[in-house]
């Protein structure tokens, strides 16, 4: 089963569970295990991360505090519209509430959610729904409660007030205590079908006070672009292309690419077509990607980033920069 969420994301959901983590007793040490992740990288303020890392610190937390059955409600609350970057800004300055929904879904994947997230009309009630089939087991509970309670601190956010909701379900057991669940403002039906708050939907079409089509313009285009370089990760292709990034000077070939992902070159030429690439396109991608981050660097001659990128002439780097960009690798980095 495909994940629902990007194979890397900002760091910042990261530093808000392990802060939870710390604020209820536990040492860094006992966060951090098992994440592959240093102090230093944790403070960094525009570091990408790997999903995975994420999800090894819920489990950290759940298994370190056994006993806090609201941690998801409390890590749910710690997710302001703020901590959201482009994607926050975007739907903050919407026009209405319509439009701050189809662009929060649209860039879906630039959230911290692990659920997936849709929205549906059923004559005069929307909902939201919060798809948990992909979750581990283990971290279900705490990755709905969050994501539920964190999307709806952006709504309130978003509306300045609460939301009125018409219907609370999860799918999760009724817990021996539910008072906690008074967080959204209501207790919801336990046991049910799905995931899912229903709100009026006339809603949908009320306007927002920050309305700025010029910002949201803005922060679309930036939404766009963060989306593109978080899929570049994914699936099989992003592996590939992660293995080509590591060795740039060598450009490895198909067999060496095929060999390091314990698969014959035959497999991995079929399962990159079913991802709609090549080997071949996925090469040239990293090659013009490295070409034009050398470029806006400087500090290397033409002839040593086209060495770099493994061409044996610089014409042969001339060439496919043109074909890339339209222009000569000269013209591109003295525009840079």
């Amino acid at each position: 089963m495909s994940v629902p969420w990007p194979a890397r994301r900002s760091i910042t959901s990261i530093q808000l569970l392990t802060q939870l983590g710390l604020d209820l007793g536990l040492s860094l040490d006992s966060c951090l295990h098992d994440t592959g992740l240093s102090p230093v990288q944790l403070a960094s303020l525009n570091g990408e991360v790997e999903a995975q890392r994420e999800l090894q610190l819920i489990a950290n937390l759940i298994e370190a505090l056994p006993d806090v059955d609201d941690l998801g409600l409390q890590a749910g609350r710690r997710y302001h519209l703020t901590t959201y970057g482009a994607w926050g800004y975007a739907i903050l300055s919407s026009a209405t509430v319509r439009q701050a929904a189809d662009l929060g879904l649209r860039y879906h994947g630039l959230t911290y959610a692990f659920t997936r997230i849709s929205l549906s009309l059923d004559d005069a009630i929307a909902s939201l729904h919060f798809d948990d089939s992909a979750l581990p087991p283990a971290l279900h509970d705490f990755i709905v409660q969050r994501d539920m309670l964190g999307a709806l601190v952006v709504v309130r956010e978003l509306l300045g007030s609460a939301l009125p909701l018409l219907a609370l379900e999860l799918r999760q057991p009724a817990p021996a205590d539910v008072s906690p669940f008074a967080a959204f403002g209501q207790v919801p039906r336990f046991g049910a079908p799905g995931n899912r708050m229903g709100f009026a939907a006339d809603l949908l079409d009320n306007p927002l006070p920050r309305a700025n089509p010029h910002l949201v313009s803005a922060c679309e285009q930036q939404c766009q672009a963060l989306l593109a370089r978080h899929q570049w990760h994914q699936g099989l292709a992003g592996r590939v292309r992660q293995l080509l990034l590591q060795s740039p000077g060598q450009i490895a070939d198909m067999e060496q690419v095929s060999g390091r992902l314990h698969l014959s070159s035959r497999t991995l030429r079929r399962r990159l077509t079913e991802e709609g690439t090549s080997f071949r396109a996925l090469q040239d991608e990293v090659r013009q990607a490295l070409a034009e981050e050398l470029l806006a660097a400087g500090g290397l001659s033409l002839e040593e980033i086209a060495e770099r990128l493994g061409y044996g002439e610089l014409s042969n780097f001339i060439h496919a920069f043109k074909r890339w960009k339209g222009i000569t690798p000269g013209r591109y980095q003295r525009g840079s």
